[in-house]
């Protein structure tokens, strides 16, 4: 009887350990799940965000680090979310409810310091930065047989300029406040995103679509091919006003050859996409997902997917930060790598 209970309670103790043990290595392959804010489909964030998504994944039990797999991080899922843009992905990430996203330089000054446009709202001062990634463009899109010709053509017509959240609209408003209109006064506002913007242009419910995102966007790249586009050019004076208001616009110029038949550059103005964190998130963590994006197997990520992808180097990763403090993950990278001293 003795010996039965002792092999019984022996029995019960391996089977607890053995629990035990499978119980821990599930949860040491517990996956951590990683979100990046992005942006609408048809646009540039949420493409890019897929593809460094992949870039600083490593899933439990794939291989990480070595050759002809990843550089992600070790354990980590990241997931690209598709949002309305860089105003939801700022509040998204104050809140806690992704852990980074994409956001407009400007979006992300004002709303770290509650000016701007952002006047009078609680400051967003979870926000830390973890990268410059590409310059944004201005976009203002009309069919290539249309009769408007410049921002004077505009006034009474249908614009769509960007989601109610997303700094396309924010930059929208700029522009054509730069050139004396307003929403509901001299322009009816439609807040579409670029793809259902275009869409409604193909049908002739709209006269123009506004937004704010890196060439080749491809929305217009589709709307362009298929049915003819024209890029209003935003220079001179105009450009200048919304410079003043808005010292993160810079001058730029959006290729010919960025959509099928366009016959000339068009010069517009550029702002920063920024890649940015919550505060919350570990050192630890930060610093291997930096380190992940700077990687030579990212670099060939980012060259092969899309065409912006070149534009994201390393010896831009600190442009537009301004007064938003770095996360302290991401500060080690940049001293460890030389970038920040």
């Amino acid at each position: 009887m003795t010996n039965g209970n002792t092999v019984s309670r022996r029995a019960l103790g391996l089977g607890a350990a053995a629990a035990l043990a499978a119980s821990g290595a599930a949860h040491a392959q517990a996956p951590q799940f990683f979100r990046i804010g992005t942006g609408s489909a048809g646009g540039t964030y949420y493409p890019i965000g897929g593809i460094l998504a992949n870039a600083i994944s490593c899933p439990p039990g794939a291989p990480c680090n070595t050759a002809g797999a990843t550089d992600g991080v070790p354990g980590m899922v990241a997931v690209a979310q598709a949002t309305q843009g860089s105003v939801q992905n700022v509040n998204l990430v104050q809140s806690g409810n992704a852990e980074s996203g994409f956001t407009q330089s400007d979006v992300l000054h004002w709303s770290y310091t509650g000016t701007g446009l952002f006047e009078g709202r609680p400051k967003l001062e979870r926000l830390r930065f973890l990268a410059h990634l590409f310059p944004e463009h201005i976009h203002a899109v009309v069919r290539k047989d249309s009769a408007i010709q410049n921002f004077t053509d505009l006034r009474g017509k249908r614009i769509a300029i960007g989601l109610q959240a997303s700094g396309a609209r924010i930059g929208s408003e700029l522009i054509l406040e730069a050139n004396g209109m307003r929403a509901g006064r001299d322009y009816n506002a439609e807040y579409l995103n670029q793809a259902q913007g275009t869409e409604r242009m193909q049908d002739r419910g709209l006269d123009a679509t506004f937004t704010v995102v890196g060439y080749p966007a491809a929305a217009f790249t589709e709307f362009c091919s298929r049915t003819g586009c024209r890029i209003l050019p935003i220079q001179g004076a105009e450009a200048q006003k919304v410079m003043e208001r808005a010292p993160f616009y810079g001058t730029g110029v959006i290729p010919r050859t960025a959509y099928e038949g366009l016959t000339a550059d068009v010069p517009t103005l550029t702002v920063g996409a920024l890649w940015v964190v919550r505060d919350s998130v570990p050192e630890a963590t930060v610093y291997a997902i930096t380190k992940a994006l700077w990687s030579e197997t990212t670099r060939g990520l980012l060259d092969r997917g899309h065409a912006k992808g070149k534009e994201i180097v390393k010896e831009g990763a600190l442009t537009g930060r301004g007064v938003v403090p770095f996360h302290p993950g991401a500060e080690r990278y940049y001293r460890e790598a030389g970038i920040l001293r």
